[in-house]
């Protein structure tokens, strides 16, 4: 059954709390739950709205058992520089490996597709990233996937490292992943493999879902297509490097939000 709009507003008043909070909680009342993926992306959009930061970016990968995967990401949770806030879970930091495509221009609206030659030409620089995870409840685990989808698939954030060559980066289906956080008994060594193979198929398909729903990508956005290594914590305040094979090396220092 289709859920009201007060409900659709409740359940985004509850993951919008404690997203501006930090708190986690149980899953959402039955009653607030989502039915289906559009109840699930409209809790979303209502989020972004209670929220009120610009979307500067967007996490996304192909569509999951025909359910689409794609979340918002706000300018006030995006860094750079060295240095990263974040919610800190038991000490440390949960984050994915990834690569961020950064958009020279607008892909807006229009009655016809738009080719991958487009997707392509509208990419200005290519960079090393890290997406930040963390979940408004206690337990992503136990919620269905809608619920994960209407909370932003369990983002918190961005941080994007330096900008690399675009043309390797468009074939990097596999990448070894080096973490090193200053003590080399401890340096994780990960085989890393895009889940979609290539880096920009998500963002392909991104583009074609926000254009089909009227949505637009805009210039200066980031989008995020998936983890070469799954999720793993790190630790705050000391200093980590992240190898990407042989495409480069990101640094971060991570500090409590």
């Amino acid at each position: 059954m289709p859920q009201t709009q007060q409900a659709l507003s409740d359940a985004a008043t509850i993951l919008a709390t404690r997203r501006k909070t930090g708190a986690q909680g149980a899953r959402l009342p039955l009653a607030l739950r989502p039915p289906d993926a559009a109840a699930a992306l409209a809790i979303q959009a209502l989020v972004s709205a209670q929220i009120g930061d610009t979307i500067t970016a967007w996490k996304c990968g192909m569509p999951a058992a025909g359910q689409p995967v794609a979340a918002p990401i706000y300018g006030g949770t995006v860094f750079g520089g060295g240095v990263c806030t974040a919610w800190v879970r038991d000490g440390q930091v949960r984050i994915e490996p990834e690569l961020a495509f950064i958009l020279g221009h607008d892909l807006p609206p229009r009655p016809s597709p738009y080719s991958d030659a487009e997707v392509d030409a509208a990419i200005a620089r290519t960079h090393l990233a890290l997406e930040l995870i963390d979940s408004r409840y206690s337990d992503p685990d136990d919620a269905d996937f809608l619920e994960n989808l209407a909370d932003g698939l369990l983002n918190q954030g961005l941080y994007l490292g330096p900008q690399v060559d675009a043309g390797r980066a468009r074939n990097a289906a596999e990448l070894a992943i080096e973490v090193d956080s200053g003590d080399t008994s401890k340096t994780k060594q990960l085989h890393g493999r895009h889940p979609a193979v290539n880096p920009r198929a998500p963002l392909y398909w991104l583009v074609e879902f926000l254009r089909a729903a009227g949505q637009s990508l805009q210039a200066g956005q980031a989008v995020i297509t998936g983890s070469y290594a799954g999720s793993f914590g790190l630790p705050v305040a000391q200093e980590i490097a992240i190898r990407y094979g042989d495409l480069g090396q990101l640094t971060v220092r991570f500090a409590a939000r």
